[in-house]
């Protein structure tokens, strides 16, 4: 248990949370493993990474364990939660639920209608910003046991930011031509040779979405959709997109929700 642990042992765990945060960014792996990673800093009940989509002004979860309704508080409300100017300021490192002032905690709805009902006593919620200063999104942690004092977790998450706000940042990847050119090695270990992102490409293909939609779910513009479309058939030797897709179905590749 991380309650338990040294804090060597929570500054180790923290570098394989940096390592697993870089292999997102770099379209290696999932978000997913970044929280798993996490788990071995601080234990926790509940944990979500969110990137904020600045077009619709709302937040989207690419990992997390919280229940349906929080997530979708997180993704539609939080940001206007009175709670979240205070975790938006970039001066902050991460505000943790014990040091919330009272009468803020009274008048969040976050906290009064999800928060509360989980039985959360503990957790952190931590404002993610791009190095040219843009807010790209947010971790929020959850546990139902208060954790100690003093907690060495409360400095590494901080520690962890820029590493978490490339993971969630749709800039922080590599450019399209530079996905399409992957190594040959990386290549060779992938369905048909095709990036990670062609593979988001090909999966999205199988919903029947147009570019102009996939654009929107992978933080792409229609333009690189179409060219990451022309690599996939040339590569696989396919005559269209519908092609691609029944390819995809057959290979059993889905898209990511």
């Amino acid at each position: 248990m991380a309650a338990q642990r040294s804090t060597t042992d929570i500054l180790d765990a923290a570098v394989h949370v940096r390592e697993a945060a870089r292999s997102v960014a770099s379209g290696a792996t999932g978000v997913s493993t970044v929280l798993a990673a996490l788990s071995e800093v601080m234990e926790y009940d509940h944990a979500s990474l969110a990137r904020w989509d600045p077009l619709r002004r709302r937040h989207t979860t690419l990992a997390g364990s919280y229940p349906d309704d929080a997530t979708a508080y997180i993704e539609t409300r939080l940001h206007h939660d009175p709670v979240f100017p205070v975790l938006r300021s970039p001066a902050r490192g991460g505000l943790w639920l014990r040091d919330v002032p009272r009468h803020l905690l009274a008048a969040s709805p976050g906290f009064q209608e999800v928060l509360a009902p989980l039985g959360i006593e503990d957790g952190v919620a931590q404002c993610l910003f791009a190095p040219d200063g843009r807010y790209v999104g947010m971790l929020n942690v959850s546990t139902r046991r208060p954790r100690r004092t003093p907690d060495p977790a409360h400095a590494v998450v901080t520690l962890l930011t820029e590493a978490l706000a490339a993971a969630v940042d749709p800039r922080s990847g590599p450019p399209p031509e530079e996905s399409a050119a992957a190594e040959p090695t990386a290549d060779a270990r992938r369905p048909g040779g095709l990036s990670p992102r062609e593979l988001q490409v090909l999966a999205e293909l199988t919903t029947g979405r147009t570019n102009r939609e996939i654009a929107e779910r992978l933080y792409i513009t229609p333009r690189t959709v179409g060219t990451h479309i022309e690599h996939i058939l040339a590569k696989l030797d396919l005559p269209n997109r519908a092609a691609a897709a029944a390819r995809a179905a057959a290979w059993g590749i889905d898209p990511s929700r």
